[in-house]
């Protein structure tokens, strides 16, 4: 197989916006109850999710860009700047939705970022990706075309009559 013909998309659900909440001379002088709750939120279970959605981002990103040599191959679109209701997961009123739904129609209007793997944060890509919504066209284009090519070749899939 060849693995560099390998596409993936990734569409996140968003995430509050990245802050450097927490300061390491404070957060050294924490017990496990300062670990646990802090100023109203949660450090371990933030630190926790946070790092663990950052390694993904990172070992894909290897992958794709130093071991296939196809970063265009993968695309991942993700707001990380989200704050206040539209940030939370448990909100469902018809306002946050619709707010969703225009930072998606946003985020679509983007340039195409990818992360930098000195630094670990998403960076505009310069190579004349265009949008979120160009890239998104672009890979529907290549997988309406591996399909009808596997369907020419495949014993098992009928083709329509034509009447």
């Amino acid at each position: 197989m060849d693995y560099r013909k390998l596409l993936l998309i990734s569409l996140g659900t968003g995430s509050a916006k990245v802050e450097e909440r927490y300061a390491a001379k404070r957060a050294s002088k924490w017990g496990v109850l300062g670990w646990l709750l802090s100023g109203g939120s949660t450090p371990l279970v933030d630190v926790f999710m946070q790092s663990s959605a950052d390694m993904v981002d990172i070992h894909i990103s290897v992958v794709f860009q130093e071991a296939l040599r196809s970063e265009s191959n993968y695309l991942q679109i993700e707001d990380d700047t989200l704050s206040g209701t539209v940030s939370s997961i448990d909100v469902s009123t018809k306002d946050n939705l619709q707010d969703l739904v225009k930072r998606g129609d946003q985020l679509l209007k983007k340039p195409v970022s990818r992360v930098n793997l000195e630094t670990g944060a998403f960076e505009t890509v310069g190579n004349g990706e265009g949008t979120n919504e160009d890239a998104l066209k672009r890979s529907a284009k290549l997988l309406s075309h591996e399909r009808r090519l596997h369907e020419s070749r495949s014993p098992h899939v009928k083709t329509p009559r034509k009447h």
